[in-house]
């Protein structure tokens, strides 16, 4: 089965998987367990901040970062595009108590900064707060350069704001920027990375942050839920991710430009971004396409435009057997 629905479905590696078996475990509620204290720490030290914390998912760790950010009735800017936004369940507003301020995302991801900037409320007991601006890179694999990451860092500085990065997929924008994620996601108050997806652990995510700012969410992630015990056994994964599955991430780009290749030469409009192809199609064609896609063991989600997205399950061979599959429904 070649699997394009997401990076998400990915599967441990065996090395992976051994390394979750041979997990030294601890409690980490009472913070002894030493897999997850190394994998924050090593966390910490890729990204050039304090400290980190492990979550089980990004969802939550986004929320437990808006949350200590931002009080209640305290205000978010954020694109119309972003996760927390968008794909969340309105947590933010439903737990946090927190207010979105939505801009529309340019056709590159970025948000218009003069929009945010006017956007941004007086002090005046009429408007909530606005405490936070919060982007996302990558968005839909699109990539915020680091020249336009700088311009809103300065922005958020010169009005007192935090600003936060939804970075479920920042070391595919640091792959295709052929940087470092620490020089990336320097100046962010914030950011939150994804061990799952591209990088292949089963589950995870870590928030980075000043001290003072982790514990906050600490206790942010308490309220949600997010404690877990014996965590050595995700941070075992995670931190085999970390050390041997962020080099590997150009091969899925490669992959994702092939398949766009092929895509084209059938004649379909295609957008290609870093590990996701996005193929526009008739809406009434979505759900066919993927009944007969899935025939030929091509799994694909029935939508319009299709967003197709490569990761480490996903070979050469793979992508050839998908643009085959393609080219039988369409020719």
């Amino acid at each position: 089965m070649v699997d394009l629905r997401s990076d998400t479905v990915t599967r441990p590696s065996p090395g992976m998987r051994k390394a979750m078996l041979d997990a030294e475990l601890g409690d980490d509620v009472f913070g002894d367990d030493p897999t997850v204290n190394r994998l924050q720490a090593r966390a910490a030290e890729i990204f050039g901040f304090e400290a980190a914390l492990l979550f089980p998912s990004g969802t939550q760790s986004n929320l437990a970062a808006l949350m200590a950010h931002c009080q209640r009735g305290d205000e978010v800017i954020l694109g119309m595009e972003a996760h927390s936004y968008r794909y969340e369940a309105g947590g933010l507003s439903v737990l946090g108590s927190i207010q979105p301020q939505a801009i529309p995302n340019r056709p590159d991801g970025t948000l218009d900064l003069a929009e945010v900037e006017a956007a941004i409320k007086p002090d005046d007991p009429h408007f909530a707060r606005t405490r936070l601006l919060a982007l996302e890179n990558t968005i839909t694999g699109r990539v915020l350069s680091r020249e336009y990451l700088q311009k809103a860092i300065e922005l958020a500085k010169r009005k007192n704001l935090s600003i936060h990065l939804d970075g479920a997929r920042v070391f595919n924008a640091s792959t295709q920027l052929k940087t470092k994620v620490e020089d990336l996601c320097a100046g962010f108050d914030s950011v939150s990375s994804c061990l799952s997806k591209g990088l292949g652990a089963p589950a995870g995510t870590v928030l980075l942050g000043s001290k003072p700012f982790i514990e906050k969410s600490r206790r942010a992630r308490k309220i949600l839920g997010g404690g877990m015990r014996q965590a050595g056994v995700i941070a075992a994964a995670g931190l085999y991710a970390l050390e041997n599955n962020v080099e590997r991430l150009a091969t899925d780009h490669e992959n994702a430009a092939k398949l766009a290749r092929g895509l084209r030469e059938l004649g379909l409009e295609v957008q290609h971004n870093t590990n996701m192809v996005m193929v526009k199609i008739p809406s009434e064609k979505a759900q066919s396409l993927a009944d007969e896609l899935k025939k030929k063991q091509i799994l694909v989600l029935p939508r319009a435009p299709m967003r197709l997205v490569t990761h480490l399950d996903v070979d050469a061979a793979g992508i050839d057997r998908a643009v085959g599959a393609f080219r039988s429904f369409f020719g």
